[in-house]
């Protein structure tokens, strides 16, 4: 499950490494589903190469509510963990290689892994820092205009202004691509001021 993590666990590569033959690598093209709405997530997907979004359809149209790149891992967990339902779509934005790990085999790691000393204060500072992010991204969506989360990915997370299409970055910031384009033409013009 927590490939991504590592290089920051070195100490946890016998397990790892243990796991690598269950993975199943696919190449995936743009727009390929790896995870549909309404289904039960069967796998924990670790991105290797390429970028997903996860999102969720709103009386017709998307609405985006994260990107992930390369060394991300994600699932939808109330769903993998729950088996219920899963509230929002996980789709490649452009292709991608991806590994998936199936269920029976992410319960077996975390079971081998709680016997290591340090595996729940690692699990509690990941969740921690998923916490904090979302929370803060929920807050900003509340709190902020979305000419300000504009300028929040402008300076915190330029990368995904720069590889993701116009029209997912309007639908996550809860706007309308023309409105993103006016966005975009009065910061150019010096016109924003935060």
């Amino acid at each position: 499950m927590f490939f991504h993590f590592k290089d920051k666990f070195p100490q946890l590569n016998a397990y790892w490494d243990r796991y690598l033959q269950f993975q199943k690598r696919i190449e995936a093209p743009a727009k390929t589903v790896l995870l549909q709405e309404g289904k039960i997530s069967q796998h924990y997907i670790f991105i290797e190469k390429g970028c997903v979004r996860a999102f969720f359809n709103s009386n017709g149209d998307d609405k985006t509510i994260q990107f992930f790149f390369e060394n991300e891992g994600l699932t939808s967990f109330d769903s993998f963990i729950n088996n219920v339902p899963s509230l929002f779509t996980i789709e490649t934005i452009e292709p991608s290689v991806i590994y998936l790990l199936p269920k029976q085999y992410v319960i077996q790691l975390i079971d081998e892994l709680n016997s290591e000393p340090n595996f729940a204060h690692m699990i509690l500072q990941m969740s921690a820092r998923r916490q904090t992010h979302y929370i803060n991204e929920f807050i900003s969506f509340i709190r902020d205009t979305p000419e300000q989360r504009y300028q929040l990915l402008l300076t915190e997370r330029p990368h995904i202004v720069q590889r993701i299409p116009q029209h997912y970055i309007a639908s996550y910031l809860g706007v309308s691509k023309v409105h993103l384009s006016r966005i975009k033409s009065k910061l150019a013009k010096g016109k924003l001021h935060f």
